[in-house]
């Protein structure tokens, strides 16, 4: 008795209930080519970084290292192109040199105001990572950025305060050598591979 109260229930629900067949998806039409009586679909794909993950424990510790500092510091980077893309015009319209002493120091200021306490904490790497990419933004080397807002021997002075940390404002960013790694970095970074920054 109870299995037929079953099936007539079953019955019962499929025929009130009828199935309704798929519907085709039409959003995500693709372009395809039938060649042979073969389908070759074209699909735009995303971006994928390959990484090599062959890395010991030593330098799995500082390429995390490195991960946290590119995240502290690219920021600072990427506000300096900004800086640069808006102030450089403002800067080579002013034709009066006081005039551009009053911009930088205005900028100056500005920036010390907003970043002082925050820069305090740094270390000497993370003034030295800071250098490459503000180097690898502006497509510009710190020295050659000093030597046109603020003159050669301001560019000479802060050269020697940096030489006597074992940094060098003149040294290029070099993606394909050196820096390769920090290249890695930087691009998953942008890219929201290691979060928000």
């Amino acid at each position: 008795m109870a299995r037929k109260i079953i099936y007539i229930s079953i019955i019962i629900i499929l025929f009130v209930f009828p199935a309704e067949g798929q519907e085709r998806d039409t959003a995500n039409r693709v372009i395809g080519l039938v060649e042979n009586g073969d389908t070759i679909i074209y699909r735009k794909l995303d971006e994928v970084t390959i990484i090599p993950k062959d890395l010991n424990r030593r330098q799995q510790r500082r390429y995390t290292r490195l991960v946290a500092k590119v995240k502290k510091v690219y920021p600072l980077a990427v506000e300096a192109r900004q800086l640069l893309k808006e102030y450089e015009p403002r800067y080579n319209a002013l034709e009066d040199q006081r005039d551009r002493r009053k911009l930088m120091k205005g900028l100056e200021k500005q920036l010390l105001d907003k970043h002082k306490e925050e820069l305090k904490r740094w270390s000497i790497s993370d003034g030295r990572l800071l250098l490459k990419l503000i180097n690898r933004e502006t497509e510009r080397t710190p020295y050659s950025i000093i030597q046109d807002f603020r003159g050669e021997f301001s560019a000479v002075f802060w050269q020697g305060i940096a030489r006597l940390f074992k940094n060098n404002l003149k040294d290029e960013y070099d993606p394909y050598g050196e820096d390769r790694m920090l290249e890695e970095i930087v691009t998953l970074v942008e890219m929201g591979y290691y979060g928000p920054i």
